[in-house]
């Protein structure tokens, strides 16, 4: 979850949404990301919304603490309940991110689940996922994790290589992660991610070889794998400045990803989005699809995100201001906008795209349209799925995938 927050118009204090936001919401899911912004150290490449102790020490006023932000969490899940009235439609998934959700006792990841079931109900299947750091679990927590509803778990992995994980200060050792797996596998976790970072300065394209066999020798059924991307503002950007370690460049991730897509393959690993694979189709990311196909999502917490029926909002940063907001009564939105129809095709295009199952070619104005099939003829659009009306990208799109969206939202 990035840190800085977009313009746009005020939230009214209560929540309180367009009467066009619920219209035909019973054809599109629902779902809930949970934001928790702790963390018990800050990583050097991170830039997402998140406070360490030390950060949040003498910051006066409400504060949502670790020991009371699921309170905090829960009343913004009744806020939605009553934002969106008698909407009928039950939960379809959860994600808790942040952050590291797992910093909190798993009691607190139940609680707030628990608030979700009791005001919405959950949808048969439902997937209930969270992120969790490898040295902030073990079996008793997972096993917790488990017996309260999550049926799905998502460990930061990044590297299996010391030296990699030093660069990015990750604490966790070498093989912690792969345990993990087995360890959530133990617990009853049906589906099992490790996420991945290619493109660390030092890092070898040995060294991602050794990662990428280390996750898929875990044996999760879902892999991320996502190149690095130095932010400004991150300890790791103020390094790079000062020369103590070099950049990467895109050759380098270009490489990096298609030794992972060549890896992945040979796996049994599927790609379906463009930095994500599955072994089968019930392991893909459901919550996520929610967001790269427009559906909607109540995002809960400190600068979190959220999206009804063509309006997007978020929450004020800082979990002073957020406990601050809920403990008077009033949405905790620090702002939000209206999508115009034409918004909503642009978004369409450039998160479809990114999909193994394309976008709609009448999504196209006709800028578009010729540049897709100019695509074709350049080899970055399959020719097939263009024949049958879609946009799908073949492998040497997906390296170019910025400048392929680019041309096709003309």
């Amino acid at each position: 979850m990035p840190s800085v927050l977009p313009d746009g118009e005020p939230m009214p204090e209560d929540g309180a949404l367009p009467a066009s936001a619920l219209a035909g919401a019973g054809a599109r899911p629902l779902g809930f990301y949970l934001h928790v912004p702790y963390c018990a150290t800050r990583c050097g490449y991170c830039d997402f919304n998140t406070y360490t102790a030390s950060e949040l020490r003498g910051s006066g006023g409400v504060l949502a603490s670790r020991e009371n932000y699921a309170d905090y969490l829960i009343d913004e899940v009744r806020l939605a309940r009553k934002v969106l009235g008698d909407d009928p439609r039950q939960v379809e998934t959860v994600f808790v991110g942040g952050g590291t959700p797992t910093l909190l006792p798993a009691a607190d990841l139940v609680r707030m689940l628990a608030a979700i079931r009791a005001e919405f109900g959950f949808a048969p299947g439902a997937e209930i996922s969270t992120e969790a750091n490898p040295e902030s679990v073990d079996p008793a927590y997972l096993a917790e994790l488990r017996a309260g509803g999550f049926n799905r778990i998502s460990f930061g992995m990044q590297s299996a290589k010391q030296h990699v994980l030093k660069i990015l200060d990750r604490k966790h050792t070498p093989g912690r992660p792969e345990a993990c797996v087995a360890e959530a596998r133990a617990a009853g976790f049906e589906h099992v991610n490790l996420d991945l970072i290619y493109g660390t300065p030092g890092e070898s394209d040995d060294d991602w070889r050794a990662s990428l066999d280390a996750a898929i020798g875990a044996g999760p059924d879902h892999v991320s794998a996502y190149a690095l991307i130095v932010e400004e503002g991150t300890q790791l950007a103020r390094r790079i400045r000062r020369g103590e370690v070099p950049m990467t460049d895109d050759d380098v991730h270009a490489d990096r990803y298609l030794i992972a897509d060549e890896r992945f393959a040979a796996a049994g690993f599927d790609w379906y989005e463009v930095s994500n694979w599955a072994t089968t189709e019930a392991g893909r990311c459901r919550h996520n699809e929610l967001y790269w196909t427009g559906a909607d999502w109540w995002g809960a917490g400190p600068g979190a995100h959220s999206h009804v029926g063509g309006v997007r909002w978020w929450n004020v940063k800082h979990p002073g201001a957020y406990a601050q907001a809920l403990s008077e009564g009033r949405s905790p939105g620090a702002g939000r906008e209206l999508l115009a129809d034409e918004d909503r095709r642009v978004e369409r295009i450039l998160l479809e795209l990114r999909l193994a199952a394309g976008c709609p070619l009448g999504l196209l104005a006709p800028a578009g349209a010729a540049a897709a099939a100019k695509a074709v003829t350049d080899g970055l659009l399959e020719a097939g799925p263009y024949a049958d009306g879609r946009a799908v990208l073949t492998l040497r799109g997906r390296l170019l995938a910025d400048a392929v969206v680019r041309d096709l939202v003309d």
